[in-house]
């Protein structure tokens, strides 16, 4: 077997492959025997029939086909070794010359990963931005806490204000006819949540228990139920309770009763330590982020279209495994909010390729720096994990595959490398 480059543009390099007649000879052979059974010759039994004969009645490339696909896995993979490529895709193949008793020609057109050159990735400067915490968060951090832990309370005494929540009645109708799924009974609604359509919460307000209200508003064009979208509905709504939220005083039973603490002081302190701890993480990552994006920006790479799909390919994945912690599926998420597939993946499409940019620069610097994953790195970054998930490390280690420990290594490889830019970033 010959082979030989005999066209590359960017990411597609065109092969010549040259099967040599005695090798395709013997693949011939190969097909032979593996199909002669699926062939009925008048004066011989079933797969008793020779080659010739069998090639007399229904053409000499009646093995042909079969004898490429024995012989042609074997010539690719030797030619790939022989040329040092590295494919990143099927190829696509061409049969350029067949004939009886000669050498085979087929060409392939390999994809491989994109050539780009990363120089000038020390010495990036970039601005971190420090996240001071205020007595204002704490405060606010307090208020999220006391809200938290408030109790409702049924009010009989005054009208619908906005933050209370309503127990109701309602029935719509558009163009008169009640409409599917636009009545309820005693459905749970807190005014100015925005859970409810534009302009329905608002027309309650001021109104009281046992009273009926008509609320009218207009569906959104973009509503969810195309039957409905930008058409005027009427609401025949009937409020049966009112309660309001009963804060807890802020005070060292509070901090007792919600934490660990048994002072208001200690919550306190403990609340801004967390606060500063959260914006410090907040500034690191912004840092290690604005360092890959300035290095990334500097370099032309040219990505293959099957990379980029692979990645959208992740992307969905992880986004169907998300609605999924919601009791939710793909199916479910396109009819709800009325697009389908190829619309999510144009929308995941721009960040794909700036994933994958970045992750192709980085393993090209962690290549050129010589960056590796340790036995002892790996092992510290599987007792983590094992811990998040409270097992037994050995325990955890037995749930492992090899590419599932490759990908563990691999992202510490990418953080030893984002390390390493970061050290040497010139950083004001």
């Amino acid at each position: 077997m010959n082979s030989e480059i005999i066209k590359q543009e960017e990411n597609k390099i065109t092969l010549k492959l040259v099967v040599e007649a005695e090798e395709f000879e013997k693949s011939i052979n190969k097909a032979y025997n593996k199909m002669k059974s699926r062939f009925n010759i008048p004066g011989f039994r079933k797969g008793k029939a020779p080659r010739k004969i069998i090639e007399t009645h229904y053409g000499v490339g009646v093995f042909y086909e079969e004898a490429i696909n024995q012989c042609f896995p074997d010539a690719y993979e030797e030619a790939l070794q022989e040329l040092k490529i590295d494919p990143i895709d099927r190829p696509e193949i061409d049969i350029e010359e067949i004939n009886k008793g000669e050498d085979v020609v087929f060409t392939a057109i390999v994809e491989v990963m994109p050539e780009f050159i990363v120089d000038n990735y020390k010495g990036i400067e970039v601005e971190k931005k420090e996240y001071n915490v205020q007595e204002e968060d704490i405060e606010n951090q307090l208020k999220s806490m006391q809200d938290k832990n408030a109790r409702m309370i049924e009010v009989n005494d005054r009208p619908v204000k906005v933050d209370d929540l309503v127990i109701i009645d309602y029935k719509g109708f558009v163009d008169g006819e009640a409409f599917e799924g636009g009545s309820a009974e005693k459905q749970s609604l807190t005014i100015g949540s925005g859970q409810f359509i534009p302009g329905f919460e608002e027309q309650l307000v001021g109104k009281n228990i046992g009273e009926e209200v008509e609320v009218k508003v207009t569906f959104p064009e973009e509503y969810k139920a195309e039957n409905l979208a930008g058409k005027a509905a009427t609401f025949n709504v009937t409020i049966h309770e009112i309660k309001e939220k009963e804060l807890p005083v802020i005070d060292d039973e509070f901090a007792k009763d919600v934490s660990e603490f048994d002072t208001l002081e200690e919550l306190r302190v403990d609340i801004k330590n967390k606060l500063e701890e959260q914006a410090n993480n907040k500034a690191e990552k912004e840092l290690r982020n604005s360092v890959v994006e300035n290095v990334v920006s500097k370099v032309e790479i040219s990505l293959p279209d099957v990379l980029v799909e692979r990645q959208i390919d992740s992307m969905l994945k992880d986004f169907e495994y998300q609605l999924s912690y919601q009791g939710l599926n793909l199916e479910y998420y396109y009819q709800m909010s009325g697009t389908k597939e190829e619309d999510i993946r144009n929308q995941m499409r721009d960040d794909a390729i700036n994933r994958l940019k970045s992750q192709l620069v980085l393993e090209k610097i962690a290549e050129v720096e010589k960056i590796d994953a340790t036995e002892e790195e790996l092992q510290g970054e599987l007792e983590k994990i094992a811990k998040q998930y409270n097992q037994e490390l050995d325990k955890f280690k037995s749930t492992l595959r090899e590419e599932d420990l490759n990908y563990f290594k691999e992202n510490i490889i990418i953080k030893k490398t984002i390390d390493l830019l970061v050290e040497n970033a010139k950083i004001s």
